[in-house]
């Protein structure tokens, strides 16, 4: 970060840099309590998730709020313009997981006690374990300004659309070998879907990222996996 003549600058931009990685700390933390909720029907747990969604909403609020002020008294350029639009940008893309989370932990209450399938629920935990990785991953990117492991995350979504490929279709087995597994297993597929958009997040960060280190967007068509039941992942433009 530039150092500026106005130390009361550096404080403002400093702020942002906190609140940011303490909305990445409380989304991590969302993510995994969400998913270990639901392996081990914890429904105490699936609460705790649901009510740290609140102190999420009102950091963005309040990182929002203050990149606007500084923006207003500043009127900072180049890179410092980038800074505060980034900041913007991940507290969005942040606060998306965090309802994501959400919404697996108030699927696990549904579900309780019935989410007995080993296989699928192994499975729909690995995957969460890939997205948990890259959302750490683009974190740390994102906070160093490393722009390499940034681009790494952004090719990595691929591999977990592939997951979610997988964990479909074994859904699907369950489905067919046995009527009374449809039910638990839709919601697991809703589960799935809303690990799969996490790491679309991710990879936003990571354009983002990007973007403030080097002022350069990455391709508009970034690497994806194409889903045989008919669906693809998407970037940005569908937030």
């Amino acid at each position: 970060m530039i150092d500026h003549t106005v130390k009361a600058y550096d404080k403002e931009l400093d702020t942002l840099e906190r609140r940011i990685a303490e909305m990445g700390g409380i989304a991590e933390k969302m993510v995994v309590d969400a998913m270990d909720a639901l392996v081990n029907a914890d429904t105490t747990l699936a609460h705790q998730v649901v009510a740290m969604d609140l102190r999420l909403d009102a950091l963005q609020r309040e990182i929002e709020e203050q990149a606007i002020l500084t923006i207003a008294r500043r009127q900072p350029m180049a890179v410092d313009l980038r800074e505060i639009i980034g900041a913007i940008r991940v507290a969005g893309d942040l606060e998306r997981v965090g309802d994501l989370a959400k919404n697996i932990a108030k699927r696990s209450v549904k579900i309780g006690l019935a989410a007995r399938v080993p296989r699928a629920i192994i499975a729909l935990k690995h995957m969460n374990d890939f997205a948990t990785e890259l959302m750490k991953d683009v974190l740390d990117a994102y906070a160093q300004r490393d722009v390499e492991r940034a681009r790494a995350v952004w090719e990595r979504d691929a591999e977990l659309d592939a997951l979610e490929d997988s964990v479909f279709r074994d859904l699907l087995t369950h489905m067919m070998e046995d009527p009374r597994n449809i039910s638990l297993c839709a919601h697991l597929l809703f589960c799935a879907k809303n690990i799969e958009r996490i790491g679309d997040h991710a990879t936003n960060i990571a354009e983002t990222a990007v973007y403030l280190v080097t002022g350069l967007a990455l391709p508009a068509d970034r690497p994806k996996g194409q889903h045989e039941h008919g669906r693809e992942t998407t970037g940005r433009s569908s937030l």
